[in-house]
């Protein structure tokens, strides 16, 4: 039952991985980017550490070293590399990191075979796969980083979708009358426990978008000025624009008064009706300002989801990730995994086109800090 799931989660991260020179694997260009090794290496780790050294009679670690490694930031698993250091990490190689998931993929394989076993474990085995997922995710836009930030934007040449040539849907407004409203998780399957626990909210009533904010739109933003216009920005966000110096989108270049963009097919002309992307909360919010609109909440955007198409963009909302009422952490390492980073960070809802199949649903809740802009990040308007 598992097993099948368990193997097809492990191979589409390593297809994912399988474009990359070896060269590719150690590159870490900021603190938010992880080297590709290491996001291999973590993913093995998180089933070796959770599941195999309690769970599997006999198991042997495959390094004493690699808990050190790969180990992200779980305080109750022991000392670990400080995330900036991941890329100085040329060894373990890439090599031995395939045989460290060969490893940890038999050794899970014994471990599944007996079904009722794995039955007990079914929470413990949904959440790796989940995690894993996440960390597909976060290769693709790390690998994306990576070779966007080569001076000679080498392509990627993923089979991935690329949304940049697709429709864009007509532009309109849902109506939401005011009312109250259940949001969070229902039901028995998979979700992670900051989608918990479901609850009653009011909302006033509001309209919101039917579609995303496109290219050619957010270049009307950067002609007006807004990016030299203080206006439109809060306080921290107008200081991160005189701090980087940001003038358009994380990959727009503009070369000869034309917009380019790096894309996973490489440097290309800027596709004006796709969504916009790799934008940060400051940029979002600045944008809305100067439409004189604003972002959805997190639960304006999940009672009208069903209303309109989602899942190119995470899009970001104006609510803060804060736990839901009655939220409880699990004990030890695993209550790590959500609830310690409700602080200083912003929701985003939906999903995007490097998110893994079978990986979203409308109560999924992305977090991330407002000045990050390197996952595939867009905009939804509100009023």
């Amino acid at each position: 039952m598992f097993l099948n799931t368990y193997k097809a989660v492990r191979k589409h991260t390593e297809d994912i991985c399988a474009p990359l020179k070896s060269e590719d694997y150690v590159v870490q260009p900021v603190v938010d980017v992880s080297p590709p090794k290491w996001h291999l290496g973590h993913s093995t780790w998180f089933f070796e550490t959770f599941l195999l050294k309690p769970y599997l009679k006999g198991y042997r670690e495959f390094s004493p070293d690699f808990n050190y490694v790969f180990n992200s930031y779980y305080e109750n698993v022991g000392a670990r590399v400080i995330r900036t250091d991941r890329g100085n990490l040329s060894r373990p190689s890439v090599d031995e990191i395939y045989l460290y998931r060969q490893h940890v993929d038999e050794a899970m394989e014994r471990l599944l075979a007996d079904e009722e076993h794995a039955m007990s474990l079914k929470d413990l085995l949904l959440l790796g796969f989940n995690h894993e997922q996440q960390h597909q995710e976060l290769l693709v836009t790390d690998i994306k980083y990576i070779l966007g930030h080569n001076p000679l934007f080498p392509p990627y040449l993923t089979q991935l979708h690329s949304l940049d040539e697709t429709t864009p849907p007509a532009p309109g407004w849902i109506e939401i009358p005011e009312g109250t409203y259940e949001v969070g998780f229902q039901g028995d399957s998979f979700c992670f426990d900051n989608e918990l626990n479901r609850h009653k909210v009011y909302l006033h009533d509001f309209r919101i978008s039917s579609s995303l904010v496109l290219n050619t739109e957010y270049i009307d933003f950067i002609n007006a000025g807004g990016y030299q216009d203080f206006k439109y920005w809060h306080m921290e966000g107008w200081e991160w624009v005189k701090t980087s110096k940001a003038t358009a989108p994380l990959y727009w270049h503009n070369i000869d008064g034309e917009w380019f963009n790096y894309t996973l097919q490489g440097l290309e002309p800027l596709a004006l009706n796709a969504p916009v992307c790799h934008i940060n909360y400051y940029e979002a919010h600045a944008f809305a300002e100067w439409r004189e609109k604003r972002l959805p909440t997190e639960f304006e955007w999940e009672v009208a989801a069903e209303h309109f198409e989602w899942g190119k963009r995470w899009e970001w909302t104006g609510s803060a990730y804060m736990a839901y009422p009655g939220y409880k952490k699990a004990p030890g390492a695993i209550g790590e995994y959500n609830g310690k980073f409700m602080v200083n960070q912003m929701v985003l809802r939906g999903a995007s086109e490097a998110t893994p199949p079978g990986h979203s649903r409308k109560t999924y809740r992305n977090f991330f800090h407002p000045h990050l802009k390197w996952q595939y990040t867009g905009i939804r308007l509100a009023e």
